[in-house]
């Protein structure tokens, strides 16, 4: 694995800072323009406030997670779903010199990082209760319920199915290339974001428990095969907090007509797709998995799936074989994940997890393994 290196300390986001400061000058921006972080997760994603060209959005990656190529790849599948799929996507703003991906440096280290920026999509997560005042911080990890959330994974459900639609049918370019979400590169010899044995709070109890999961894991995902019908290019990352819902009538670029999304029917703000980073290829059902990730656990989440399943049937076939299996996937995540907190400490949310999320990590490994082992 290689370390998530934003996650050592230090002055590891000054230098970030100073990268992205740097780059802001390949995009011709204002001498005024700001910057700001945002977020800190696989990478750092910042807000460019230019009084010139308005707002946009900055990521610069983290060490050694993506190759040049494999950021291009991800821009590729990006524009192609927003011009061939009607699924809104964020637009990539070149540089100066047309590149997509640049290549920054912090004047003081000299430590240079991958930097893509995008377009500002003005909106919110879609995590709203009607009479509600708005998303609140715990949502995230225990998301409210009610006719709203139940319409939100109803439309998340449709929109991956379309993704994966068009993941089945696009003429990748030649040069694509995006890493594998298999159990080898999850859980495995070539785990992604380190053993889960090394998650916060495994002890040899935990280690029981799950390692019997992973076992399971291995042996269904096995049988389940990775046949072109059910292993593809994915996102790898469908949760509500990677929708915007716009505050107003979008570009019309997801516009939807008879089964389509991209925007909701009856006067719901349209919808866009955010945070690739991830994209690669697994199982379709993993993105099912990814719809529930930080609250697997919680007893909200089979009537999440079940709309979350309504929505995506309304796009595509679901083989009743392959419904089957998809608490194996919320599992496969779950495990992923746990390994995720442990490697990811100066991420917010893994800080706010930490051990018990493990402990409730066992809890739905034995509900899982009393039906599924």
């Amino acid at each position: 694995m290689q370390a998530h290196d934003l996650s050592v300390g230090g002055d590891v986001l000054q230098r970030v800072m100073r990268c992205a400061r740097s780059a802001i000058g390949r995009y011709g921006c204002h001498p005024a323009t700001g910057v700001a972080l945002l977020n800190v997760s696989e990478n750092a994603t910042y807000l460019v406030s230019d009084p010139d060209q308005g707002p946009s959005i900055l990521r610069v990656h983290r060490l050694g997670y993506h190759t040049e190529v494999e950021i291009d790849s991800e821009l590729a599948w990006m524009d192609a779903l927003r011009a061939e799929a009607g699924v809104r996507t964020p637009r990539i703003l070149p540089a100066t010199d047309g590149s997509r991906v640049i290549t920054s440096a912090d004047p003081s280290s000299g430590e240079q990082r991958q930097c893509v920026r995008f377009e500002y999509l003005a909106g919110s997560e879609p995590a709203v209760t009607p009479g509600g005042s708005g998303p609140s911080p715990d949502d995230a990890v225990s998301p409210r319920t009610g006719p709203a959330e139940a319409l939100h994974f109803e439309e998340l459900g449709e929109i991956t199915a379309r993704m994966h639609t068009h993941s089945r049918q696009w003429a990748r370019p030649a040069w694509f290339s995006r890493f594998h979400w298999d159990y080898e590169c999850a859980l495995g010899a070539r785990a992604r974001w380190g053993r889960w044995q090394d998650g916060v709070g495994i002890g040899a109890a935990e280690r029981e428990v799950l390692g019997r999961l992973d076992a399971v894991l291995r042996s269904r995902l096995a049988a389940f095969g990775t046949g072109p019908e059910r292993y593809g290019l994915i996102h790898a990352d469908t949760r509500l907090a990677n929708l915007l819902v716009s505050d107003g009538a979008g570009d019309g670029a997801g516009a939807r007509t008879g089964t389509g999304t991209g925007t909701a029917a009856a006067g719901r703000s349209p919808v866009a797709v955010i945070d690739f980073d991830d994209c690669g290829f697994s199982w379709y059902l993993y993105d099912a998995g990814t719809s529930v990730s930080f609250f697997e656990h919680q007893p909200q989440v089979p009537g999440l799936i079940d709309s979350w399943l309504t929505g995506y049937r309304r796009a595509a076939d679901l083989p009743a074989a392959d419904e089957a299996e998809i608490w194996t996937f919320i599992l496969l995540r779950r495990l992923l994940l746990v390994a995720w907190i442990g490697s990811h400490t100066a991420v917010d949310i893994a800080r706010e997890l930490g051990a018990g999320y493990t402990r409730d990590s066992c809890d739905l490994a034995e509900r899982y393994l009393s039906s599924h082992g």
